[in-house]
């Protein structure tokens, strides 16, 4: 029987949680570890395969690049993020479970996405009135898997504890950056062996998004 939870706020990831991303993930990270590689930040023997295009932004910065460069390669970023946004969809089931939602708890975004791609594809799929917060990578002093944009979620309501919030996300980034927060996990349609080689461990997992209605009371 799943254990459901008294909860004032629940965060959802973005990029297939609630959309139906086309972003092509594998190309992005390709083509920003090849700036890196280029400008001398990271060796060509990286272990790439590793880590995210968010974990490369990330070492990019302990590096000390400049802001300059640091810049650059976000908008490498971002020109694949506004890309995929285009025609994107919704998860099944995405835009019932946030009408049902809506009005009980407060609900927020965290994504590593830019704002505007993150706004944009919240209104063409018509769902950003369901929001209370959107928080991208504009917000954040690290991206996921750090728990920045979590923490300024609970900064931003502080009436609602950390215990007080659940969060979704289909990656182990979002898991990761969740639990550092103090937030409790659920993975939509997670890999848990993923999810136990990086540590993350969710308070339960799902297939079908409107199934997050089986947690809460």
């Amino acid at each position: 029987m799943t254990q459901k939870y008294r909860i004032k706020g629940i965060i959802f990831d973005m990029d297939n949680t609630l959309l139906h991303s086309k972003i092509d993930f594998p190309a992005m990270k390709l083509d920003v570890s090849r700036h890196l590689q280029a400008a001398g930040v990271i060796p060509a023997n990286f272990p790439v395969a590793e880590h995210t295009t968010s974990t490369l932004l990330e070492t990019a910065k302990n590096a000390g690049v400049s802001e300059h460069f640091y810049e650059e390669l976000l908008a490498v970023a971002a020109k694949h993020e506004l890309a995929g946004m285009e025609g994107a969809g919704l998860e099944p089931g995405a835009a019932e479970l946030l009408h049902q939602l809506h009005g009980r708890f407060v609900l927020a975004v965290v994504t590593n996405n830019a704002l505007p791609a993150a706004r944009k594809a919240l209104e063409e799929t018509g769902i950003i009135h369901y929001f209370d917060l959107l928080v991208a990578r504009d917000h954040m002093t690290s991206l996921k898997p750090s728990p920045s944009g979590f923490l300024y979620v609970i900064k931003q309501f502080p009436h609602i504890a950390g215990n007080e919030w659940l969060s979704v996300g289909d990656s182990w980034i979002d898991g990761k950056a969740s639990m550092e927060a103090g937030i409790p996990f659920i993975g939509y349609r997670t890999s848990q062996t993923i999810m136990e080689q990086r540590g993350v461990v969710p308070i339960g997992t799902m297939e079908k998004i409107e199934d997050l209605l089986l947690y809460l009371e």
